[in-house]
């Protein structure tokens, strides 16, 4: 297993990062509710921001470049605005199904996906896809929003979706390290409730491997980037100079919206050194003298 392999996000690692338009703020989801109360991460949409994943793109792009997606079936789990299944795309999968709950957010990724595969509307924990009728299986920044009860679910929903030998691989925040001082990590989760407006419950990348090995998976492989989301040179670097200037454009005339990112950002950094961000590939485990698929 390659375990722990921390992800580059230096500036001269790679070249500035393809522009992906954003969508418009008003056909995002939760466009009708007021900047207060909008999740952190869909108040940063409305800005302009465009990945909004815990280790940014590169972490991202090195768990999508680490799966047997070429000439497979692939579903992604919550797409969000697109941007992965774009990166999924590329890669030449025989199929891509994305499986989003929030109408808005399907439109957008239907969007980006064209007739290159589909976007149906469904709950993570209960998809409606055919037992083992996927080879891959993705889902970033969505089991950290879920309960231990929702988590084990989706898991357990992935599993039966999934061929033997078929890959699951998330991109999620985590707590670290891994023998937090449980008071620590209540208060990382009750800051990050408070100021982006969603009950995460992020584990430790120990916790985090176990849920998978508890339900059948065998870990291939674990990444890991810095949570920094908000720092000016991960934006630099998920966005690009262009994209950089109009969010920071819109954060300066939006005076709500800046209080509030001034807010998560303060709850980023107070907690800097108890989060990490965490991409973990792992494999459904084929039956007792089944030959694996992939």
């Amino acid at each position: 297993m390659k375990d722990d392999v921390a992800v580059d996000h230096s500036p001269d690692a790679s070249a500035q990062p393809e522009m992906f338009e954003p969508a418009p703020a008003e056909d995002l989801p939760f466009a009708e509710r007021r900047t207060e109360d909008v999740p952190g991460h869909w108040l940063l949409a409305r800005l302009g921001k465009t990945v909004l994943r815990p280790g940014g793109r590169r972490l991202t792009e090195a768990m999508v470049a680490a799966l047997p997606a070429a000439g497979h079936d692939v579903v992604e789990l919550a797409p969000g605005v697109g941007h992965t299944a774009r990166l999924l795309l590329a890669t030449g999968p025989s199929s891509y199904q994305g499986v989003e709950e929030d109408p808005a957010a399907a439109k957008i990724t239907g969007g980006v996906v064209g007739d290159r595969g589909i976007v149906t509307i469904g709950n993570a924990k209960s998809t409606g896809l055919p037992d083992a009728s996927a080879d891959v299986v993705v889902n970033e920044a969505m089991l950290t929003m879920q309960t231990d009860k929702s988590k084990a679910q989706i898991v357990q929903e992935v599993s039966r979706v999934l061929r033997p030998g078929g890959s699951y691989a998330f991109h999620e925040l985590a707590l670290t390290p891994d023998g937090i001082d449980p008071r620590i990590a209540t208060d990382v989760r009750k800051g990050l409730a408070r100021s982006i407006k969603v009950n995460a419950r992020p584990l430790t990348i120990a916790e985090w491997k176990a849920l998978l090995t508890e339900h059948g998976f065998e870990v291939v492989s674990v990444r890991t980037a810095p949570m920094a989301l908000l720092k000016l040179r991960r934006i630099i670097d998920d966005e690009g100079w262009r994209g950089t200037g109009r969010i920071v454009r819109n954060y300066l005339r939006d005076g709500e919206a800046r209080g509030r990112v001034n807010d998560m950002w303060r709850t980023f950094h107070r907690y800097r050194a108890a989060m990490i961000a965490v991409a973990i590939v792992a494999r459904k485990a084929a039956p007792a003298g089944t030959p694996e698929e992939q």
